[in-house]
């Protein structure tokens, strides 16, 4: 069974050392009286007079509403999201990469898309060793970690993060960790902070630990020894410096074997016990409320994922920024799960105490803003970014009473809070008679791995797509009749999707999307207790192919962003941020990204010259790059359909398969090439300066046009 959402983060952590994480409140107080802002460090060279950049990742915080009646999640933040429509733009139309928060964190941080990172799976995976036998995986591990397998025997000694340069070449059977998103920033003279960000910072104390500081290390021993207190101590926050910055004099060897052009020289500060002293000496770093972040247990530092609430995380970030900090990428936990200290499990939209925590995370932001423009960092010097990593289904009642609101006196009250629990293995054995043996990464679009490794063309994988493809169950919730798989996707087709990972042993067998209440884990296999069942602390259901899911929004703000309000034309998603950022900052990777720059949103005079001069045939080539590339684009949406046909299908001789998987397998060849070429005029004109050619780019704008017609024409 493979690791849940947002909240299993967290779960992991503490299941690797044996420990628990005591949630914190959210609830903030009056802001402390004084801040020391020291200087910026000279050497930090951004452009557009950008001073800071500040780049926010909430994990399932909506701007869609789940009860149409009570305001979504952003709208009751009105201090951050009429902070962002005033100084910038929210943009509606984005969407994430699938399947959810690691490989949407990952995609987002570095501009790629799952394939070339290897994170396909999200939150955990299955791997195969070369007897075809599966092994466990977590996406979550520090950024130069090997697979951390938690049973801790690797089978597959590869980077977690492994790269593929060229997405023609995937899987590429190399180990090469994929480029640090904080070396432009660093190499520009600026120190990047992270709080909580995922793979940026020490995930865990069982990999990470020998990984950063060497087996044998007093850290280790700490972790041995103590381990409750070596997780707040190194565990959730790092500082990555400049070559030349002070603030990481005391620090460790920042190492990164792989990156491209080196880099030697560069330190850095992991985890608090090596943070506070260089930005709080003698004395712990406080929350936005005052009171030290601390662990529950008395340890000053990590208070775990979960708790990393505004109120936690921002303030962190704040001390960072006032104290020599000029990037801070800061991760804040989801608002739908109870942070009290009930620990209820997750809340209906309009609950009482839903409500109090969305006021408490507005009251956060609003101190966070205010404590920052009195440090002088603001839109007029500061790049904001933010944006969440996935969409999040409501999965329950109705709401009692009909027509409430949340607003105090109207609060929403729900009898069943949960989603549909869905045992594949037992419902296959008990329905259809198939009990092909494999390993799965629940979800509500679960992954499996078919013992043995066999090939796709194989006549138990053909059989087991068949059968679940007709599987049905009845939604306890709604009385309808559910799919267990609305469509379903093997290697060619995951291919299409970026879910065939860099790493060859991690790409799953097949690949189905439930629908949008159930959540696909394994379970007893006879079905003895039910198959198809709710439980009492999961009610939010992400990761697969609904809009309510793969829609997120995003927003830009500071120098160089466009004061539009509220966008809903521009389509992105998670890989545009990364360009987005640099093209403003005057930085840019070592590598390609798989992002465009949106420009739709920017001021012509804060961009490049290429792309100011050419920017009617660069929003041309975007719009249409994203529709050919984007996991949730238009050519991945209609080949999913063709897919899903071919799976099914169950003709003579497998006529009908074999005949959409060779048109499947060419198109996807076709949109590799294509998106090939028009990546490098996109990111030819952002960060090399280099001309568009307007009659190339009409044609490549037509033969993108021409290859979202044909996937559609075999979709239908």
């Amino acid at each position: 069974m493979g690791i849940r959402g947002r909240r299993q983060r967290a779960a992991l952590a503490a299941s690797i050392t044996g420990l628990g994480v005591l949630v914190g409140s959210a609830t903030a107080a009056a802001q402390p009286t004084s801040h020391h802002t020291s200087p910026a460090v000279s050497g930090c060279h951004l452009a557009n007079g950008i001073k800071h950049v500040i780049q926010l990742q909430f994990d399932n915080v909506d701007l869609l509403r789940a009860n149409p009646n009570v305001p979504s999640d952003v709208e009751q933040m009105p201090h951050l999201f009429d902070f962002l429509r005033s100084n910038g733009t929210v943009l509606t139309n984005t969407h994430d990469v699938l399947v959810h928060t690691a490989t949407n964190f990952m995609s987002n941080q570095t501009g790629l898309y799952p394939d070339r990172h290897a994170v396909t799976q999200s939150n955990s995976f299955q791997y195969y060793d070369p007897a075809g036998s599966t092994h466990p995986g977590v996406s979550f591990a520090y950024w130069t970690d090997p697979i951390f397998d938690p049973t801790g025997h690797p089978a597959d000694t590869n980077y977690n993060l492994n790269y593929a340069a060229n997405r023609a070449a995937v899987p590429t059977g190399t180990n090469v960790n994929v480029p640090a998103p904080w070396v432009p920033y660093t190499r520009a003279g600026c120190n990047v902070g992270d709080v909580g960000m995922s793979n940026t910072v020490l995930e865990n104390i069982a990999t990470d630990i020998p990984t950063v500081f060497g087996q044998g290390s007093p850290e280790q021993a700490e972790a041995t020894a103590n381990p409750t207190k070596a997780t707040a101590d190194f565990v959730g926050f790092a500082v990555h410096c400049a070559k030349t910055s002070a603030t990481c004099a005391n620090g460790k060897a920042d190492t990164l074997p792989d990156e491209p052009g080196g880099y030697p020289g560069h330190q850095a500060l992991f985890g608090n016990a090596e943070i506070q002293p260089a930005v709080s000496p003698g004395a712990p770093i406080q929350a936005l409320d005052g009171t030290a972040i601390t662990d529950g247990k008395g340890n000053a530092g990590f208070p775990g994922f979960d708790s990393l609430t505004p109120n936690n995380s921002l303030g962190y970030a704040a001390q960072l920024l006032e104290h020599g900090v000029q990037v801070a990428n800061v991760y804040v936990s989801d608002v739908h799960t109870d942070h009290t200290a009930a620990n209820t499990g997750d809340l209906g939209p309009g609950e009482q105490t839903y409500e109090q925590q969305l006021h408490d995370y507005d009251a956060a932001f609003s101190q966070f803003l205010t404590r920052l423009a009195h440090d002088g960092i603001t839109p007029a010097n500061t790049l904001f970014a933010v944006t969440t990593d996935e969409g999040d289904h409501f999965s329950g009642s109705q709401p009692t009473p009909a027509g409430c609101t949340g607003a105090p006196g109207h609060y929403c009250s729900y009898t069943t809070k949960s989603e549909v629990n869905v045992n594949l293995p037992g419902l296959l054995a008990t329905q259809k008679h198939n009990t092909t043996p494999f390993a799965m990464h629940s979800d509500p679009a679960p992954a499996l791995w078919l013992t043995g490794n066999p090939a796709r063309t194989a006549p138990a994988v053909r059989q087991l797509e068949r059968d679940l493809g007709s599987l049905s169950i009845t939604n306890p919730l709604t009385g309808a009749t559910d799919k267990v798989a609305y469509q379903l996707a093997d290697p060619v087709e995951e291919k299409i999707l970026h879910f065939i990972s860099a790493d060859p042993a991690r790409t799953p067998t097949l690949t189905a999307f439930s629908g949008e209440d159930e959540y696909v884990t394994s379970g007893a296999p006879d079905c003895t207790r039910p198959c198809v069942y709710t439980t009492a602390r999961f009610a939010y259901n992400h990761g697969g192919i609904w809009p309510d899911m793969h829609g997120i929004w995003s927003a830009y703000a500071g120098p160089g962003v466009r004061a539009r309000g509220t966008d809903s034309s521009t389509w992105a998603d998670q890989t545009d941020m990364r360009p987005t950022i640099l093209a403003l900052t005057g930085l840019h990777d070592d590598y390609a990204v798989d992002g465009r720059v949106l420009v739709e949103g920017l001021s012509p005079n804060a961009l490049p010259r290429a792309l100011r001069e050419h920017r009617s045939d660069v929003l041309a080539l975007g719009q249409v790059y994203k529709q050919i590339l984007a996991a949730t684009g238009q050519f991945a949406q209609d080949t999913l359909k063709a897919s899903t046909r071919a799976l099914t299908s169950d003709s003579a001789n497998d006529r009908t398969y074999r005949l959409l998987e060779s048109a499947l397998s060419a198109l996807g060849q076709w949109r590799d090439r294509l998106a090939s070429q028009i990546g490098d005029q996109l990111l030819g004109a952002a960060f090399h300066d280099r001309s568009v050619d307007p009659h190339r780019s009409l044609a490549l704008v037509w033969e993108a046009k021409l290859l979202l017609a044909a996937a559609h024409a075999l979709a239908h």
